[in-house]
């Protein structure tokens, strides 16, 4: 197995804070993945509109790779950037001046939504609910991606619009139907995608282009405003350079919807780390590579990668699964596909890629009394799936068997397509989340993945089982030649978790810690405010206590905070016992990213001393301490 592919170099731009007088070059070191993105923001290297004006010549220089099949005019962009950076910092979203591109399946306001059929065209008013939501967050939209037409397809070729250029070698497919949106965020053009996943969608492109594909559980993202394939099994999926970064914007993209009558809303799920995970894997009878004895070898080291991690690797029975993936294409879900667009397709034959019309015209010969009989093996299978969880947490298989040349789907359509889902079909049928995640590369320097998997609502777990995969190989960022930066730990709690800026004796080894402990919070790093933040030595309590106040345009050092991760439902807890005039309120720290946290209200310190100097209420309390002796 080979972590690099051949001739590769990692790059070590920067790290989680860089150097402030580090220049970015703008034409190959635009910091895209969040952490090194945020720090080149707040520090003031780079602005909203600095990356544009870097962005755009890769833009265009794109365009001959059939990632595009509508882009945002630039003086649009140039008016949004505008617009973002006349935002007070203090109102800054949490995805302030991201760029992200999105599946040309899913509507955007303004941009014509093709699904890749040209015929089929229209131009919507209104965003679909997942972008409009990112949008309100700061995130900036660059335009519509390619795919295979109606999300049909595992391949990346099935469209009029060109095959997306696969950036480790072109005569190999990028994978689909998210061609173009997995391109995108492996080529460096954006910092995040939005696909779409029904059939493994949202992460064969992962694994083809080195980048992480997040298939959330069924409901979580609203898919209102999204051409359907298969509506009940449709999700909205995530491409980006790192897992934490997948996981930021699911904070975003995700949460109940009432329009969209599949959006479900979401418990919470305990954090996991691989220490003592039960891992479930292929029996060695059930792995099937199609002779593709470099993908096996690839696939092999990651499972001897997983148990270095400390994970406990059981071979299971995959029987329920692999015999519901048969059910996608020869059952009755198909049928689903027809009702999407059948309408269509009865009115515009010729419209339709060969492949895709060859697909979706069979969900005809299938009845009602067909969809029912489907309905009920595919409970038999669930249950009979049931048995499996009982014994590991997650399952870790390949992202998909093999890769093909263009040429050869080009001569087998249909078979090489149903190869490529043979690891991915299942999982929306029996209502897993997922995670593809880059594995290695074979020895021509073609990347392949492993995705890890495990029932409904566990998504943020397994993206913190993806950060740590992913700090535990040298692989680089998708093919921008960056290597993964210093990121902070995930919180995944759950999606009502949060994390809180402590500053005084809530900190470790001080005297109200023990109230973090109670609440079973966690500490997650320890960081310094950003500048606009003062501290004081309180005089109104015994013992002494600090006071964090913000003041816009202080400009010093930042102080020095524990930031913890602690679940929203526990927060409660804690600030009902907040006495007055302190208060939980919203946090800048030095890397741009706000937080909760502790602050003082203004009137308190008035006439105390201030501290801010020292740089940390540890480090005035040892100053007070050294100077009594």
């Amino acid at each position: 197995m080979q972590f690099l592919p051949p001739g590769h170099q990692a790059s070590t731009f920067g790290a989680a804070r860089p150097d402030p007088c580090m220049a970015i070059s703008m034409s190959t070191d635009l910091p895209l993945d969040l952490t090194r993105l945020r720090a080149a923001y707040a520090d003031g290297r780079l602005t909203p509109a600095g990356l544009l004006d870097g962005l755009l010549p890769r833009l265009a220089a794109s365009d001959g790779d059939a990632v595009w099949i509508a882009r945002v005019p630039e003086r649009t962009l140039r008016a949004r950037v505008a617009a973002l950076e006349a935002v007070p910092r203090a109102e800054r979203g949490p995805l302030w001046g991201v760029p992200f591109a999105v599946k040309d399946n899913i509507d955007v306001a303004g941009l014509p939504t093709t699904a890749a059929c040209p015929v089929f065209a229209y131009t919507p008013s209104t965003s679909a609910t997942v972008v409009d939501r990112l949008v309100a967050a700061g995130a900036l939209v660059l335009g519509k991606t390619n795919l295979d037409q109606f999300a049909t397809g595992l391949v990346g070729v099935r469209t009029p619009y060109g095959v997306a250029r696969n950036p480790f070698d072109p005569a190999f497919i990028p994978g689909g139907s998210s061609s173009g949106s997995g391109v995108a965020v492996a080529t460096g053009l954006v910092s995040f995608a939005l696909g779409t996943d029904t059939a493994g969608s949202g992460r064969v492109p992962a694994a083809f282009t080195n980048i992480v594909g997040l298939k959330p559980t069924k409901g979580l993202i609203s898919a209102k405003g999204v051409v359907p394939a298969c509506r009940s099994l449709d999700c909205i999926s995530i491409f980006a350079l790192t897992a934490a970064d997948a996981a930021t914007v699911l904070g975003v993209a995700g949460g109940f919807d009432a329009p969209d009558p599949f959006s479900r809303a979401e418990p919470q799920r305990p954090l996991r780390s691989f220490a003592g995970l039960k891992v479930g894997i292929l029996r060695p009878d059930q792995r099937e590579f199609f002779g593709d004895d470099a993908a096996r070898a690839v696939h092999d080291a990651a499972l001897e990668h997983a148990t270095a991690l400390g994970a406990q690797l059981t071979a299971v029975d995959l029987a329920p699964f692999l015999v519901a993936a048969e059910l996608l294409y020869a059952g009755p879900w198909v049928a689903e596909r027809t009702a999407a667009v059948g309408e269509f397709l009865a009115a515009h034959p010729d419209a339709l890629w060969p492949a895709t019309r060859a697909v979706i015209e069979t969900g005809r010969r299938f009845s009602a009394v067909d969809a029912f009989v489907g309905q009920y093996r595919l409970a038999e299978l669930a249950r009979a799936a049931a048995a499996v969880w009982q014994g590991v947490d997650v399952l870790l298989l390949p992202t998909t068997p093999t890769i093909y040349r263009v040429d050869e789907l080009a001569a087998e359509p249909i078979l090489l397509n149903s190869r490529l889902g043979t690891y991915t079909n299942f999982v929306n049928l029996m209502d897993l989340c997922a995670l593809a995640v880059p594995a290695g590369f074979r020895p021509d320097g073609l990347p392949l993945g492993v995705t890890f998997m495990a029932p409904a609502w566990n998504d943020r777990m397994l993206a913190a089982l993806g950060q740590a995969w992913q700090r535990s190989l040298p692989l680089p960022l998708g093919a921008t030649g960056a290597g993964l930066p210093a990121e902070p730990d995930l919180v995944v709690a759950g999606s009502l978790s949060v994390e809180l800026a402590v500053v005084g004796a809530h900190l470790s080894g001080g005297p109200l810690n023990h109230e973090l402990r109670r609440l079973e919070a966690h500490l997650l790093r320890t960081t310094r405010t950003a500048g606009d933040y003062g501290l004081y030595a309180r005089s109104d309590t015994s013992p002494a206590k600090p006071g964090l106040v913000r003041s816009p345009g202080a400009g010093g050092q930042g102080i020095e905070v524990e930031v913890w991760g602690i679940a929203a439902s526990r927060l409660g807890e804690l600030m009902a016992d907040v006495p007055p005039p302190l208060a939980i309120g919203t946090v800048e720290l030095n890397d741009a990213r706000w937080v909760k946290g502790f602050l003082c209200e203004g009137h308190a310190v008035a006439g105390a001393r201030d501290i801010s100097s020292f740089g940390g209420w540890r480090n005035y309390l040892r100053a007070t301490a050294e100077a009594r002796r």
